[in-house]
This record gives C-alpha cells, sequence and structure tokens, in this order.
C-alpha cells in the first residue's frame, strides 16, 4: 500500500537529515516500552515498523494479541515482547489442555529468536463488574504458568493482567493509597499469584482524562511533566510534581497495605493525545509533545517515583500508530506517536520542556520547598485535602484479542480540596 512505500523514504530522511525523534535510547534499567495496537486498515507492515521502535530508543513492545506476523518480523532485534490474551480467551484458557496448546503455538513457536517474556490474561478485568470474568481471571493465570512450567518456559516468561486505576479506592494522599474495599478479595488471591510466579503487577494511568474532565482545576504542567508547585503528601513530606508519579505511589501504598511492598509494578498503558473532539479539552500535538517527550526524559533520567526513588520505572507508552478503526471520541484514534504512513503525529523534541517529575522532600513539618508553593485550589470548599486529584474511577478500556471493539469507559474523576 502507499503507506508502505513512503515508510522507507521517511527512515532514510532521519538519518540524512539529522532529525531526532528522542535524544539517547533509554536505559534498561527503566525501560520505556510501547504498545502496539492494530485497531486499523492502514498500518506499515511489521517490517517497516522495526526502524520506527528504534528511532524512539523503545526496548519493549506491548501487542494485545499474538500477532504471527508480528513475532516474525521482530526475531533476532532484542525487543522484549509482551503479549496478549483478550477477556474473550479467560473460559478457554483455564482449562489446562487449551493454556498448552496456546503456548506451544503462540510463544514456544517463537522462542528464543523473538524475546517474549510476559503474557497478559485480559484487561482490567476487575473493574468490568462481570462475575464470570472475574471468576475466571485467576484460574486462567494459573493454568498458563502451569503451562509454562511444564514446557521448562517458568522462567523467562511471566503472567500477568493489566488493571485500571479504578481498582484504587484512596489516591490521596499517595502514602494512604487503597484499593477498593469490594475487590480486595480478589486482588489479593492475584497478588499471591504473582509474588510466587515473580510477575509485575500492571496498571493502566492516564492523567489525560483528569485534565480532561476538570480543565479549570487540574494544572496542565502538572499532568504535563512540566514546571510547577506540585503538591505535598502531608504524611511523607514527599513533594510530587506530577500526577503520574502520585497515581504510580498511590499503587505501591495500595500494593503494600495488602503486604505485597516488595512486588514490581509496571505502567501498561499511559498517553496523551494530539487530537480530540471539541469537547475534548487538552488533546493537542502540543501536549502530546510534552506529556510522551518529558516522560521519555524521566525515563532516560534514571530516576524513580518519590517514594521509591531507587526503583525502576517500567512503562508503555499507549500508543505506536493512530489507530483510524477504533470507535469512540475523535481521541482513541489519535494516541499515536506515529501516523500511519510512519511519520511522527508530532515533533517529539528533546529540548523544548522542562520535564520535571523525580519528586524532592519538602520540609520536615511536611509543607514545599522553599521555592514552590502548593497550588492554590480553584474551587472554594473548605476541605483540608490539598489540591489533588483523588481517582473514584477509572479509564476502562476493553481490547477483545487487540483487534476489535474497543470501548472507553470514563466515570467521574473528582478533585478534593
Amino acid at each position: 500500500m502507499a503507506s508502505d512505500r513512503c515508510l522507507p523514504y521517511f527512515m532514510l530522511l532521519i538519518l540524512i537529515s539529522g532529525f531526532t525523534f528522542v535524544p539517547t535510547p533509554v536505559a534498561s534499567s527503566s525501560s520505556i516500552g510501547i504498545n502496539y495496537g492494530q485497531i486499523a486498515n492502514n498500518l506499515p507492515s511489521p517490517d517497516d515498523v522495526i526502524p520506527l521502535v528504534k528511532s524512539v530508543g523503545a526496548t519493549r513492545l506491548k501487542l494485545y494479541d499474538a500477532d504471527p506476523r508480528v513475532l516474525r518480523a521482530f526475531a533476532g532485534t532484542g525487543v522484549e515482547f509482551t503479549i496478549g490474551l483478550g477477556n474473550d480467551y479467560l473460559t478457554r484458557i483455564r482449562d489446562p489442555n487449551q493454556a498448552l496448546t496456546w503456548l506451544k503455538s503462540n510463544v514456544q513457536a517463537y522462542l528464543p529468536s523473538t524475546k517474549i517474556t510476559c503474557i497478559t490474561v485480559g484487561n482490567e478485568v476487575l473493574t468490568f463488574n462481570d462475575t464470570s470474568l472475574t471468576a475466571n481471571l485467576l484460574p486462567a493465570m494459573q493454568s498458563l504458568q502451569g503451562a509454562l512450567a511444564k514446557l521448562g518456559l517458568d522462567d523467562q516468561v511471566t503472567v500477568t493482567t493489566p488493571h485500571s486505576l479504578a481498582v484504587l479506592e484512596t489516591s490521596y494522599p499517595p502514602s494512604s493509597g487503597a484499593f477498593r474495599r469490594d475487590l480486595a478479595a480478589p486482588l489479593t488471591e492475584i497478588l499471591k499469584f504473582q509474588a510466587r510466579a515473580g510477575s509485575p503487577f500492571l496498571i493502566n494511568a492516564y492523567p489525560f482524562f483528569a485534565y480532561k474532565a476538570n480543565p479549570r482545576q487540574v494544572p496542565l504542567n502538572f499532568v504535563l511533566f512540566e514546571s510547577n508547585p506540585g503538591v505535598v503528601d502531608p504524611s511523607t513530606g514527599l513533594h510530587y510534581d506530577n500526577m503520574l508519579f502520585a497515581q504510580i505511589d498511590a499503587v505501591h501504598s495500595a500494593l503494600a497495605s495488602l503486604g505485597f511492598r516488595n512486588l514490581t509494578l509496571h505502567i501498561s498503558e499511559t498517553g496523551w493525545p494530539s487530537k480530540g473532539d471539541a469537547n475534548e479539552v487538552g488533546a493537542t500535538p502540543e501536549n502530546a509533545r510534552k506529556y510522551n517527550g518529558n516522560l521519555m526524559k524521566i525515563m532516560a533520567q534514571k530516576n524513580g517515583t518519590p517514594l521509591r526513588p531507587s526503583g525502576d520505572l517500567n512503562v508503555y507508552v499507549f500508543a505506536l500508530f493512530n489507530e483510524n478503526l477504533k470507535p469512540g471520541p475523535a481521541s482513541e484514534r489519535n494516541y499515536g506517536l506515529f501516523k500511519p504512513d510512519g511519520t511522527p503525529a508530532y515533533a517529539l523534541a528533546p529540548n523544548g520542556s522542562d520535564a520535571g517529575g523525580n519528586g524532592r522532600p519538602a520540609s520536615k513539618s511536611g509543607s514545599p520547598p522553599p521555592e514552590t508553593a502548593t497550588p492554590t485550589p480553584a474551587s472554594t470548599s473548605t476541605s483540608s485535602s490539598t489540591g489533588y486529584l483523588a481517582i473514584s474511577s477509572g479509564v476502562e478500556r476493553c481490547h477483545h484479542n487487540g483487534r476489535t471493539l474497543l470501548v472507553l469507559c470514563l466515570a467521574a474523576i473528582k478533585l478534593l480540596f
């Protein structure tokens, strides 16, 4: 197709013009990954995607299925793959024989040439309020883990499941992060399984939706990793100058509250759309450039979050391409770093913004550092809470085998003051 013919010329232009998408590849200790969705009919071939992935310094790709074309194309590249089983697979995969058959065809067949290191089972299952899905999730995960052990692959491939931030009941302050009480029982069993298996806990986090819901109250710079006064956790005295890290640490605290402090946490989806409908405030190329560009620069600095400053950051940007067949608002079709012809959706310039996000300890009293101030609330509420977003529910994306319907269910995001 025409887009495939244009792609080699674009890559040649990168080489001869000095154009830089990001300054340097990200070190493996804080690995940047990209979600490679394919709900589109105009994307380049997987072979032509390889140089694009390398151009942004990504070392990991996450699929919503186990596309054989992609897995074959990336053989020998060293790129790590997370592959997925949609929610519609849960009933079948809980059968050990079905799990073994699926692994032989979709994992073992590509190893070791293609570096498959993780399998996601379902997507945001616990917040679908579907008792059948919830009941099948852990058995499906256990079935896959047992099949991996039978094949001798359990030491190189892990099994996990992505969650929405809506699994949190409390997110402010980050040190008080806690899971929803109605989900504590199934989550605890899943976490026990993951602790034994050594697999990461996955969370999808989108500060964009907080800003979209409350553009007059949510400081744009706070969600874009730009310079801003930030907020201070009154319990720990830790300073947060971006929303994503506050969300991450709220999840760390929630995990610790259930006794899983040492479980590895990955952000399986985060991103910002470059275009949206008229009512989708903030969906612009400039904001997308700042969010993703600043995030990549922070990752390259190899720093953790304020609560875990020495911890590894493992983040998957959503998404590699704009995907023209996604239903829903215009933003859903415009999360890509690239357009289908392989050109950047926006210039992800390395030197345009001041990326914050490392988190500085405040004074012992818990007040902000001298050069900062707690943001003045837009509300006149007399609540003692600082200006911080508490997620009362979240974004739920339903990926059915990575190619079919994707539904965006945006629920309430409440600003506490």
